[in-house]
């Protein structure tokens, strides 16, 4: 065959002869693969359709960033990894942001991208779309590998399924070069290629020594805590947990993907004494949380007398900020099942006013917080509190819908209003606190789980995105969209410094009409003022279980600058001076 794309090959004869784009779709479901997500072109176009043949469901999209989005969310919320299809040069860069995202995020995926032949890639000379994807891709994901020959094929696919599941999951790539898509090998050849792989997700037991210095150091706690992180919700854990924290009265508080694994609004949790946790405690158990920067990496209000009982996967995460006490390396599931066995018959030290203290500091601090809800609840007009307070009673009414979060004030408020109850059912930016997961993540969890999801957006982070709404109108999916908006990033009140006429940085359109933009895709839309309008649009569309996009038209006032994390930007907008 041909190594340039100048002389096409000889049509394969099936069903006598088969292509690497036939051995590929076998493959994938080789390993148990059903979904693909991705966006068409060249080399992909025709694998897409024999894999749609072969059984594979492929959600076409309209940006490859946000597919890879829905692949990564698919992986975290099935076990099993999400896989992006991309074609050559950008479409392979614009997918590689979310699998480095699902990397650094531990989400299992594969991307998996046509790639232009490789020796005028790798003597320069110009090839169509010419990028050495396999060397881009290689320092940013968890494992990168290239295949040119058909004969290699399922086995790169055992491989990437293999890296991208087993140990910490992350983001795989996966180079199939255009003459190995193209390829012909007969077909009782290629039969032989195929067999079943044997514990694709091996478990990782702990060692019987951590394990015991671990369950010590919690039983000697006056004031234990544990910090439940989205680790724990990926590994599935929360009977297991639940049964920690009943037996041993442990008091616990969620990380943002965590909420949920136990309930928000449980007896034992700590959700609302978080600094009292951090300054307090001396012994916080890290149930699939890091201490990276959204635990102020263990310094900040964290007392310096605290010793933690760290449960990771990974060696290499243990004293990455902070001396850890007792490290458990193993699999979630595995080690907390060799330290409830540990802990069977041990007695708690736990100071008696612990406990009490902080179910008090909670009792003060929700109420508290319902009052500033009610305070905020006929402001015209709407701010974020007024459109939360709104929202609130509906998501609460039905507990099953899946939530996705994004944007500055809008992840931040709402993160702080809406409990949850069950584990997996809130999906964030996460790890990075990126923008530009929205629609994405929400095709996802859909298409993952077959749940209602509803997606509340800030008006910049939609933007990231938007375009993608039209996928899950095309899909049909039970995905209800509301977009706050306050007409710009952060708010829109932004001043222009030099006293020109182009609109300030964070300047959006606080008078855009989004939902309009429903409308051109044939969901059903709304546009409301009022928190009354907004809590009967939600109702109806959460209970239609069809596309819809509700604009919730906030103050342009609305919001501050950086959420929660305005010290990470140090310049603000009323400390410029011309």
């Amino acid at each position: 065959m041909s190594t340039t794309n100048t002389t096409p090959a000889a049509a394969p004869q099936y069903p006598e002869q088969v292509t690497g784009m036939d051995i590929l779709a076998r493959a994938l479901r080789m390993v148990g693969i059903d979904t693909m997500y991705g966006l068409v072109g060249i080399p992909v176009t025709e694998f897409a359709y024999i894999a749609q043949e072969r059984g594979i469901r492929f959600v076409g999209f309209r940006h490859e960033q946000q597919a890879g989005m829905a692949a990564a969310t698919h992986g975290y919320l099935t076990h099993t990894p999400g896989v992006l299809l991309t074609v050559s040069s950008l479409g392979f860069m614009n997918g590689l942001t979310s699998t480095v995202n699902a990397t650094v995020n531990c989400y299992p995926m594969i991307q998996i991208s046509g790639s232009s032949v490789r020796e005028p890639i790798d003597l320069d000379q110009g090839t169509y779309e010419g990028l050495d994807q396999y060397n881009v891709a290689k320092p940013l994901v968890k494992a990168a590998y290239r295949v040119n020959k058909p004969e290699d094929i399922p086995t790169a696919v055992v491989r990437a399924y293999r890296a991208a599941i087993s140990g910490r999951p992350g983001g795989v790539y996966l180079d199939v070069t255009e003459p190995c898509l193209g390829a012909i090998m007969q077909g009782a050849d290629a039969d032989k290629l195929f067999y079943t792989p044997v514990d694709l997700c091996p478990a990782m037991p702990p060692a019987p020594e951590a394990v015991k210095r671990a369950a010590e150091l919690l039983a000697s706690a006056k004031r234990p805590a544990i910090v439940i992180g989205k680790g724990a919700a990926y590994a599935r854990v929360e009977d297991r947990l639940k049964k920690l924290v009943e037996t041993y009265k442990v008091p616990y508080f969620p990380m943002s993907m965590g909420k949920g694994v136990l309930p928000d609004t449980g007896e034992l949790s700590a959700l609302s004494c978080r600094s009292t946790i951090m300054e307090q405690a001396d012994v916080v158990i890290l149930a699939g949380a890091r201490l990276n920067w959204l635990l102020s990496r263990g310094h900040g209000k964290w007392s310096p007398d605290t010793k933690f009982i760290q449960f990771d996967i990974e060696a290499e995460e243990i004293d990455c900020n902070r001396p850890i006490a007792a490290p458990v390396v193993g699999d979630l599931a595995s080690s907390l099942d060799a330290f409830l066995t540990e802990m069977d018959g041990k007695k708690m030290s736990t100071d008696p006013a612990w406990i009490p203290a902080l179910q008090a500091e909670t009792k003060t601090k929700n109420a508290k917080f319902e009052a500033r809800l009610a305070d905020n609840a006929s402001a015209q007009p709407m701010n974020h509190w007024t459109a939360l307070g709104a929202i609130k009673p509906v998501m609460a009414a039905n507990p099953d819908v899946i939530l996705v979060n994004e944007g500055a004030n809008t992840l931040d408020d709402t993160r702080d209003t809406l409990d949850m109850a069950l584990p997996r059912h809130r999906i964030d930016c996460a790890t990075w606190a990126i923008m530009g997961m929205g629609m994405g993540s929400s095709i996802g969890a859909a298409v993952a789980t077959g749940k209602s999801v509803v997606a509340i957006e800030g008006d910049s982070a939609f933007g990231f995105s938007g375009m993608d709404f039209s996928t899950i109108c095309r899909f049909k999916l039970p995905v209800t969209v509301v977009i706050f908006n306050n007409g710009g990033i952060y708010n829109g009140i932004g001043v222009n410094a030099s006293g020109g006429t182009d609109p300030a940085p964070t300047t959006l359109d606080v008078h855009a009409r989004y939902d309009k933009l429903g409308d051109a895709f044939g969901a059903t839309t709304y546009y409301v003022t009022t928190p009354a309008d907004l809590a009967k649009a939600l109702t109806e569309a959460i209970a239609s279980k069809k596309p819809c996009l509700i604009d919730v038209q906030l103050a342009a006032d609305s919001g501050k600058e950086s959420g929660h994390i305005g010290y990470l930007n140090p310049a603000a907008l009323e400390h410029f001076t011309v």
